[in-house]
C-alpha cells in the first residue's frame, strides 16, 4: 500500500525516556483485532495512557499538553518482543512520522520502514542530550533530513548523520512499498530478464 513520502520533518518531539519497549506496551495484544492499518493509532500505549476504569493518566507523556509533533523519541532498545507489525500501525496511525532511539529491535525497525515510519537509529549521547533539551523546553525542534542523512536539534544543534539502506531510503522518499518499488524499476527487470534468456 503506498504511503505518504518521507523527505524533510522538521517538528517538535514527544520525549519517551522508558528503555526496553516492547510490542505489547506499544499496542496491547488485545486490540490487534483488524488487518487494517487505520484505527490502531487511539490505542497506542493503551494501558500506560488510560488507567483499568479507561481514565486518561495525566502524568503520561501523551496526554501532556506540553509535548506534540511528529517525532517519537524513545529510550534505548525500542520495540522488543515479539515481531508485531501492529506496532508500528499504531505509532504511525498516531501521527509519528519518525521513532529516535539510540538501538531499535531488529524486527520493529523493519516492520516500521515497511509501513513508512523510519525507525532513526542515534549515538546514546545525541539521544541524551536530545532528551535533556525536550525536558528543558518541550517547543525544542529537531529536524530530520532523510535526503541528506543527518538529524539536529534546531537552532544551532550540531547536525549527527544516521544509516539506512539505500532501498530503504528510496522507498521512504518516493512512498513506495515493496510491490511499488518492484513497479518502479519494471523496466529494469524486464531488461534483465530479456537479456537472460
Amino acid at each position: 500500500m503506498p504511503t505518504e513520502k518521507l523527505s524533510t520533518i522538521t517538528s517538535t518531539c514527544v520525549p519517551l525516556p522508558s528503555e526496553n519497549v516492547d510490542t505489547d506496551q506499544i499496542i496491547p495484544a488485545r486490540y490487534l483485532k483488524s488487518i487494517s492499518r487505520k484505527g490502531f493509532g487511539r490505542n497506542l500505549f493503551r494501558d500506560w495512557r488510560y488507567d483499568n476504569e479507561g481514565k486518561i493518566k495525566k502524568d503520561f507523556v501523551l496526554n501532556d499538553s506540553r509535548y506534540s509533533g511528529s517525532i517519537l523519541v524513545a529510550g534505548k532498545n525500542f520495540g522488543t518482543g515479539s515481531s508485531r507489525e501492529h506496532a508500528a500501525w499504531a505509532i504511525k496511525d498516531y501521527g509519528f512520522r519518525v521513532v529516535v532511539s539510540s538501538a531499535f529491535a531488529d524486527i520493529f525497525c523493519n516492520n516500521a520502514l515497511n509501513n513508512g515510519l523510519l525507525a532513526l537509529e542515534v549515538t546514546e549521547k545525541f539521544l541524551e542530550d536530545l532528551f535533556e533539551r525536550i525536558s528543558r523546553d518541550p517547543s525544542t525542534e529537531v529536524r530530520v533530513d532523510l535526503k541528506e542523512q543527518y538529524i539536529s536539534v534546531l537552532p544551532v544543534g550540531v547536525p549527527e548523520k544516521f544509516e539506512i539502506s539505500p532501498f530503504r531510503k528510496e522507498c521512504l522518499l518516493n512512498g513506495y512499498d515493496n510491490v511499488d518499488y518492484l513497479l518502479s524499476i519494471r523496466d529494469k527487470i524486464a531488461e534483465y530478464e530479456n537479456f537472460s534468456r
